[in-house]
């Protein structure tokens, strides 16, 4: 049951932020076609790149964000447009590690395809889960003479949780950010917060 609802005006799109009550809020952009669940204490960040970004404010490695195919370039008319879940994940994990790539010596990327399934949500349309975990590793002393000075230590450890579908001839994915160790801790809500995402159709 809705305690209080909040209207967010964002240029020309209307969003609607409501209070679900417990430890969930729903976000609704009736402009550009999708909603979801997302833990009410985190915060939105603007200017982050994406259509909408919301943060952890206490774990700044943990967020949340969507984006979506421009609507005058792509024809999508459902998620299987990708290929299978197996072939949808690893566009994904190439796209996050061309989004990660360093430029500093002595970086190293170990990367895995955890999950890849789809489901059809209640609301009848097929949706694409990925899930893979990416490890930075790198060396503080990279150009040291001696081998055993440039040891390469773990940098970060993230789980990066995506879910993608299809409305009004666009792609639109859900994706999720967590340090490994965090996910542990937090995985049902965060799954919560995957199996909410729906894309809906627009005027």
């Amino acid at each position: 049951m809705l305690s209080t609802s909040t209207i967010l005006l964002f240029g020309p799109q209307l969003a609607l932020a409501e209070t679900t009550g417990g430890t969930f809020r729903e976000y609704i952009d009736t402009f550009d076609g999708y909603s979801f669940l997302y833990p009410k204490n985190w915060i939105q960040v603007r200017g982050a790149g994406a259509d909408i970004f919301f943060r952890d404010p206490f774990v700044l490695d943990e967020n949340l964000s969507v984006e979506m195919s421009s609507p005058s370039s792509s024809k999508y008319v459902t998620v299987e447009d990708l290929g299978p879940p197996e072939k949808a994940a690893e566009k994904v994990l190439k796209q996050y590690l061309t989004e990660f790539m360093s430029t500093r010596l002595g970086v190293r990327r170990e990367s895995n395809v955890l999950s890849a399934s789809s489901k059809v949500a209640d609301d009848g349309k097929l949706y694409y889960e990925v899930e893979v975990n990416i490890k930075s590793y790198a060396s503080n002393n990279e150009l040291a003479v001696m081998p055993q000075d440039r040891v390469q230590k773990l940098e970060w450890d993230r789980r990066y949780l995506s879910v993608l579908g299809v409305e009004n001839k666009r792609l639109y994915e859900l994706r999720l950010q967590t340090p490994e160790q965090v996910f542990m801790e937090e995985e049902n809500d965060l799954r919560r917060v995957m199996d909410s995402f729906r894309v809906v159709k627009t005027e």
